[in-house]
């Protein structure tokens, strides 16, 4: 369809859910969580992202921010030794500093990995399966779906502190503790609860964006390529 279908299609959406402006940026956050349907509609006809990559940014960066330099520094050292290392002692220019490095990190991680899921997104969607969308659409759709993990890891950051695990996640895994640790219990951790809900908004912005594509298919195509990509994590997780 052409550039200027695109846009009637859009227009058609949102005319649908008597909508008549694009709502700001605390709308669309609200409704990615109660409301993703129509947070989709919005972004299939007008595909606003850079506000929506900033906050992604800024929730991820304050998830990190507060845990004490003490907790990377002793989660650290579990690793090393876990991987039949030595730990090395914390610079202390690094402790002094860690609260900040570890934001402007997260801030630059989160800037990078959605338009680089976006990408795939485009890829997949509308040059393998021959979907319609352009890569600004799913660039609105994957910025959006952020607020999730962004969000719900902020909400975890004080039980981050309490375990000392800064890198702490709801995962399947955490759903079935009594598996003997190995493989399958690699692969159920690898598989993150936020990103299985993120996966739901995205497939509901794939629909949204070409209608023929049913948000059914959409899920099982992201929910497959999520298991194949946890299957190959479970492999090492496992070692």
């Amino acid at each position: 369809m052409d550039q200027t279908g695109q846009e009637s299609n859009g227009k058609e959406r949102v005319d649908s859910i008597d909508l008549v402006t694009i709502p700001g940026i605390h709308r669309r956050f609200l409704d990615t969580f109660f409301s993703p349907a129509k947070m989709n509609a919005y972004l299939a006809a007008e595909p606003r992202w850079v506000m929506a990559l900033v906050l992604s940014a800024a929730l991820m960066s304050l998830q990190v921010a507060p845990i004490p330099a003490e907790v990377w520094e002793s989660f650290m050292r579990e690793q090393s030794l876990a991987q039949g290392g030595t730990p090395l002692p914390m610079p202390d220019w690094v402790t002094d500093w860690m609260g900040i490095l570890t934001a402007v990190g997260a801030a630059l991680g989160t800037s990078i990995a959605i338009p680089i899921g976006a990408g795939f997104l485009t890829l997949t969607f509308a040059f393998v399966l021959g979907d319609e969308g352009s890569y600004r659409q799913y660039l609105a759709v994957t910025a959006h779906s952020f607020f999730i993990p962004a969000l719900v890891g902020l909400l975890i950051t004080p039980l981050k502190i309490a375990t000392q695990d800064p890198q702490l996640t709801l995962t399947l895994g955490s759903f079935f503790f009594f598996l003997p640790s190995g493989y399958w219990l690699g692969v159920l951790t690898a598989m993150d609860l936020t990103q299985i809900w993120s996966s739901l908004v995205i497939a509901q912005g794939a629909h949204s964006i070409d209608s023929r594509r049913s948000f059914r298919s959409a899920v099982v195509i992201l929910l497959s390529l999520m298991f194949a990509m946890a299957l190959i994590i479970g492999r090492f997780m496992s070692n």
